[in-house]
């Protein structure tokens, strides 16, 4: 390992699980203790790291021991979610802890450029570094976002825009990656997990021994786009019985009006209808939920998590949708996968900015030492 990449690996181990000693990082990191003091010295004198006193703590004895943290004030980021609708912004410390929070609609101004003025006018100046998410395929290497099905975006340079709008330090990536990235280093304890988000899509995170996922070519975690029904309808990709045209709240709300003969059917209407024991609308639900289910477990049995997290939108529609789920869970997943614990967690708008801000604090991370 280099010393670039020591010093990132230091820094990360800090600001993921510090306050730190020198010993606990040496063994953390891999690296002599030595080591560690001659370059926790670089991240010191350059203001990222600050050494406090601590006590002995468990199995410790003996006086307090100087324990290293991270300054979480050092540098301060922004975090852009990009929806069909509007943009939610944030901004964060080096901890990734909300400062301030904004939200914009986009209204007409849905082009490439009418949204990076949007973005630009939203970043305050004290900032160093900006990450923006957006649905759909993205290469965070390239900040290309190469399609994005909800703006019809094609091939955009949005990381290169946003940078030349902002004059900052620019990351872009997929939205869901992203706050799997914020919950991988600043949420769960669990070392494999996945994340599913359900609402006008069907995607998830993956992150498996620490990592998440990307893929060799960055569409790893596209849940929608598993098929689930060979005879089901066609997705807007082009394929037949993607677990999105099934899923998502779009497919949901079509089955349902089908099903009642109405001729537009709000979320808030079909639960209504669900809680009132309509079984054409309760079975609308059963089938998605289900369908939820098949397809996550066939993703439980690929990668063994020891997590699985469900988010939605709305949460009340995903309550009529979670017996169906587990039960679907419980039918697919093979032997001890199916051990896997289940949560369902509220996560807003400001967590997946919050997840677009934590790619550029990473990307922070790895040049700390430039």
């Amino acid at each position: 390992m280099d010393r670039r990449s020591s010093i990132a690996g230091i820094f990360r181990a800090v600001l993921t699980a510090g306050p730190m000693h020198r010993a606990d990082l040496a063994w953390r990191t891999g690296l002599s203790q030595p080591t560690v003091a001659k370059l926790t010295r670089s991240l010191i004198d350059t203001g990222y790291l600050v050494e406090t006193t601590t006590g002995g703590g468990p199995g410790r004895i003996g006086r307090p021991a100087g324990a290293l943290d991270v300054r979480a004030d050092r540098e301060l980021f922004a975090g852009v979610k990009v929806t069909a609708t509007e943009l939610i912004r944030v901004v964060t410390d080096l901890r990734a802890v909300i400062r301030e929070t904004a939200r914009v609609p986009l209204g007409d101004s849905r082009t490439p450029h009418d949204v990076v003025r949007l973005i630009r006018d939203l970043v305050p100046p004290e900032v160093s570094a900006l990450g923006v998410s957006v649905a759909g395929d993205v290469d965070r290497e390239s900040g290309v976002a190469r399609y994005e099905p909800f703006l019809g975006w094609h091939d955009v340079p949005l990381a290169e825009l946003c940078a030349d709008a902002t004059g900052l330090p620019t990351v872009a990536d997929n939205d869901i990656r992203a706050l799997t990235e914020a919950e991988n280093w600043f949420g769960t304890d669990a070392s494999s997990f996945v994340l599913v988000a359900v609402g006008s899509g069907v995607t998830c995170g993956l992150v498996v021994d620490g990592r998440v996922l990307t893929g060799a070519h960055g569409v790893a975690g596209e849940l929608g786009h598993v098929p689930v029904d060979r005879r089901g309808p066609k997705c807007y990709c082009g394929a037949r019985g993607c677990l999105e045209a099934i899923a998502s709240e779009p497919a949901l709300l079509r089955r349902v009006a089908e099903a009642t003969g109405a001729p537009a059917v709000t979320l808030d209407r079909a639960i209504e209808l669900a809680r009132l024991g309509d079984p054409r609308v309760g079975e609308a639900f059963a089938e998605a939920g289900r369908a939820i289910g098949q397809a996550v477990g066939g993703v439980i049995n690929l990668v063994g998590p020891e997590l699985v997290v469900f988010s939605a939108d709305h949460l009340d529609g995903f309550a009529l949708l979670e017996p169906h789920v587990r039960a679907g869970i419980a039918e697919h997943a093979y032997g001890a996968a199916a051990r896997v614990a289940i949560e369902v967690r509220p996560l807003p708008f400001e967590e997946w900015a919050r997840g677009a801000a934590t790619v550029a604090i990473a990307r922070r991370v790895t040049s700390v030492t430039r």
